[in-house]
């Protein structure tokens, strides 16, 4: 009777020795198979839509309008004018760029001209057109958006302003009146402005900023919203 009872005896750890060997497996492996589970492959990585040195062609069209009320205007002479231009720039490190940028537009103004026939005084109102252009070295702070197609910009820039700037003055001269006009003439402008740039691909992509512009005081300072395409190299 004992010898049975020490055979079931044995018999009962055998079975609990391999029970726990079988359970002690099942949950090792469970680990390790959690440990591959944690061994993801990486993402590939975001496309890179702006490149750290770039070289860029921008073509685009603009519409410029005065600050003040356009007959105190002196130097546009004009509520309006519509245009283009092209600008250059290097960027460093995507972020800065260096540049020149060029424009012109069409202003078209209003004058008077005084004339004197006898003891008649004739005042004869006319529109004339002419072209105004300006070309600016200019500095850009650009921040592609990571993983994006986006990246806005702020900008400014100085340089000349020519083309407008004319004068009318009416003059007495020998009992006659008349009116005498000035040629128009070169100025000093600088310029500050922010925009937002899309890339369609790497290499091109559509502009469109805004700029306030000051030309010899405030009486002459204009606003100037240009949108177009640039090219990307």
């Amino acid at each position: 009777m004992k010898l049975n009872q020490r055979g079931e005896t044995m018999k009962r750890l055998l079975l609990c020795l391999l029970g726990f060997a079988v359970t002690a497996s099942a949950a090792f492996a469970g680990e390790t198979y959690s440990g591959k589970e944690m061994k993801q492959v990486a993402p590939p990585p975001c496309p890179q839509w702006y490149a750290d040195n770039e070289f860029n062609v921008g073509l685009w069209g603009t519409y410029v309008f005065t600050g003040n009320n356009w007959p105190n205007d002196r130097y546009l002479e004009a509520d309006h004018a519509w245009g283009g231009g092209l600008d250059l720039k290097y960027f460093f490190h995507r972020y800065f760029g260096v540049g020149i940028e060029g424009w012109v537009v069409d202003a078209r103004r209003s004058f008077e001209e005084v004339t004197e026939v006898g003891p008649a005084i004739f005042v004869t109102r006319g529109h004339e057109s002419r072209a105004v252009g300006a070309v600016l070295g200019t500095f850009t702070l650009r921040y592609p958006i990571p993983c994006t197609r986006f990246a806005p910009y702020i900008f400014g820039g100085g340089g000349g302003i020519f083309g407008g700037g004319e004068r009318d003055h009416v003059v007495f001269e020998e009992g006659f009146i008349r009116t005498e006009h000035t040629d128009s003439e070169a100025k000093a402008i600088a310029q500050v402005g922010g925009g937002l740039e899309v890339r369609f691909t790497p290499h091109i992509g559509w502009v469109s900023d805004f700029s306030w512009n000051f030309v010899d005081g405030s009486h002459n300072n204009f606003g100037m919203v240009r949108t177009g395409v640039n090219f990307a190299f």
